[in-house]
């Protein structure tokens, strides 16, 4: 783990007054329900304390696509060809309105759950709004990344503010108001980076950015979800697995409840019942995610850059060829093993990068320090309780944002974006 001292320095008179300016929320007033930071990243809030939402059938929306490597369709392999244009998808106010890009998390394609969720809670306030993939979905990595090799946060910024312009392009009779921005997660990270981006380039010129539950330090983040798949867990030896533990708990609770009906609202009925996943059980599910979404990664990147590493070169993939083996061979291999193997190498090619700790100042938000500190458009809300955050991180958003800064109790990772209260500020931010 690199050494976080040069975030506890003392900075000045000026920097505690900014820190002690950040809006702190207490846990009475706030009232969100879940104490456990386990249970509220999976769960999320109970379906009684969401905001109404606009139905599908009321937007004005469609799935659309834009070829930005023309290259990319004589390179890639046959059963790529459905990425190699990148797909996004848009919500169409019926007049002039400001437009929202929203920028998923890792590994995670367009349309998933959360942003399908923001989409609505924005276009129901009266944005037009853009769902982007994340640079770390294989869809992005092949019909829009220069590299193909995620993880250094400038290119994967360079990547989508392209992409970006692309998709504006292919919309010439948008009426746009004004341009927002916003991500989770990994997404509000880059969004941070395109923010910085589009200060010299202009073609957006956002009014204003919103960050949600970003990594500060993305090796700490990296390597706290990572650690999870490594909790142990009562009821596992070697005859039952966890898969077998879940799957068993979840038939029981569907048996009682007469139904087969899997949603948000399900899992924190879920977790209601007697078959409610223990801590260590809950903190596996999510490591374990995370570690398949390293693994589409580090399939995807060897595979496109013909390294050899989880596909041996030269080896013919067809629609017909079986990926299992590969995909398993690449579980094996967490994101210390892809950074080791895959991006510190492509990273010191392109850029004469040197350490490790180098790589983590220049792809974490400390590469923006002075640029956050000296903005006024971009904000950050997050968790107290986020699994994903590391010692001095908190210390580090004060001390950077200040009063932009909106620091919630509870909520675990993203797992209260869709409470009322977090929405309502949201939009009062958006909308100035």
């Amino acid at each position: 783990m690199p050494s976080l001292a040069r975030l506890a320095a003392l900075l000045g008179g000026l920097v505690f007054c900014a820190s002690s300016m950040a809006t702190d929320i207490d846990v009475e007033s706030y009232g969100f329900p879940l104490a456990n930071p386990f249970e509220a990243t999976i769960a999320t809030t109970p379906p009684e304390l969401r905001p109404a939402l606009p139905k599908d059938g009321d937007i004005n929306q469609r799935d659309n696509a834009v070829r930005i490597r023309p290259d990319r369709e004589f390179e890639l392999l046959a059963n790529f060809w459905p990425v190699t244009k990148l797909q996004y998808r848009l919500a169409q106010q019926k007049g002039r309105a400001p437009l929202i890009f929203i920028i998923a998390g890792t590994g995670a394609h367009y349309a998933t759950g959360t942003n399908e969720y923001l989409k609505k809670l924005f276009y129901g306030a009266g944005f037009h709004v853009v769902q982007l993939s994340s640079p770390t979905s294989y869809d992005f990595m092949a019909a829009a990344s220069r590299f193909a090799t995620p993880g250094y946060s400038p290119d994967d910024a360079d990547d989508l503010y392209r992409a970006m312009q692309a998709v504006r392009a292919q919309h010439p009779h948008l009426e746009v108001s004004d341009f927002m921005l916003t991500g989770y997660s990994l997404g509000a990270l880059h969004a941070a980076f395109v923010s910085q981006i589009d200060e010299t380039r202009r073609a957006f010129d956002f009014k204003r950015v919103l960050l949600l539950n970003p990594p500060v330090n993305l090796y700490t983040s990296i390597s706290n979800l990572d650690k999870l798949v490594q909790t142990r867990v009562q009821g596992i030896d070697n005859s039952t697995n966890f898969y077998d533990l879940v799957l068993g708990k979840l038939t029981r609770y569907f048996h009682d409840k007469g139904y087969l009906d899997i949603n948000e609202a399900m899992l924190y009925d879920f977790q209601q019942s007697t078959e409610k996943l223990s801590d260590e059980q809950m903190a596996m599910l999510i490591g374990t995610s995370f570690r398949f979404s390293a693994a589409d990664i580090v399939f995807t990147s060897d595979l496109l850059n013909r390294r050899g590493l989880i596909t041996p070169r030269g080896y013919r993939i067809t629609e017909g060829t079986s990926l299992t083996p590969f995909f398993q061979l690449a579980l094996r291999c967490d994101f210390d093993c892809y950074i080791a193997e895959q991006l510190m190498p492509m990273w010191r090619a392109r850029y004469d990068g040197g350490s490790l700790n180098q790589l983590i100042d220049q792809t974490s938000l400390y590469a923006l320090e002075n640029y956050l500190q000296n903005t006024d458009k971009v904000a950050v809300m997050h968790n107290a309780d986020d699994l994903i955050l590391g010692p001095g991180d908190i210390g580090f958003l004060r001390r950077t944002f200040g009063e932009r800064l909106t620091l919630y109790p509870r909520g675990g990772h993203c797992g209260n974006l869709n409470y009322r209260v977090n929405s309502d500020a949201m939009l009062e931010f958006f909308r100035g």
